[in-house]
């Protein structure tokens, strides 16, 4: 896997329960190859023209570049927010046995070519 199509993808969540549901549905679609769920994030943000203040959790995915579109997909479907966090970052450096892994995880009989 080259390092530039790994890349690290931030969501936020309502609560621990929906990251966690989030978490598994990109699991299991082989669109990242790891999630982690930080639960009691607190964000301070403008919505709606007010000042707002929330509790939120945090989900750390693993993926590629190449599936990005598909995950952000599948969440912005999935998820409770009207306009959900998804951010991607890419993996500047990283252990190849690992960046391996993760190309590994991700990899289905639909993205072969990659």
């Amino acid at each position: 896997m080259a390092k530039e199509d790994a890349i690290i993808v931030l969501v936020t969540a309502s609560s621990e329960d929906e990251a966690q549901r989030l978490g598994r549905k990109v699991i299991d679609q082989r669109l990242a190859a790891c999630v982690n769920v930080l639960p009691k994030l607190r964000s301070i943000f403008q919505w709606e023209g007010k000042l707002s203040e929330e509790e939120e959790c945090l989900m750390i995915l693993k993926a590629r570049q190449s599936l990005f579109k598909d995950v952000e997909e599948t969440i912005r479907t999935e998820h409770s927010y009207d306009v959900p966090e998804i951010i991607a970052l890419p993996i500047i450096a990283g252990s190849q046995p690992y960046l391996s892994w993760i190309h590994d995880m991700t990899e289905t009989t639909e993205n072969y070519n990659d």
